[in-house]
């Protein structure tokens, strides 16, 4: 069983999450070429050791989080908002601040 800490919610049991995959991948631009999307979406690499994944809170707060874990013990070593300004919310201690 994984047990995921929430920055918002706290440690959470999986079931609670949905798998959003690789979160190292590239996106080409819109306008790529239809060979740079073919490569970004179905040729990925198979991570032994450490992976940096995204998963969503889809039975929790819904946020969306960057989980860095290894792939062979499924050991979690970072959990992070995947948006960048929900880091500056959550560190914020007043919430009269917002």
């Amino acid at each position: 069983m994984i047990r995921i800490k929430c920055p918002y919610c706290g440690e959470r049991d999986h079931s609670e999450f949905t798998y959003g995959g690789d979160a190292s991948i590239q996106y080409p631009s819109l306008d790529g070429t239809e060979k740079e999307w073919v490569e970004a979406i179905f040729f990925r690499k198979n991570i032994f050791g450490k992976q940096l994944e995204t998963w969503h809170h889809a039975n929790g707060c819904r946020m969306w989080l960057e989980v860095e874990r290894s792939t062979t013990t499924h050991e979690i070593y970072s959990v992070k908002p995947c948006h960048p300004e929900m880091k500056k919310v959550l560190e914020k201690k007043d919430p009269n601040d917002l």
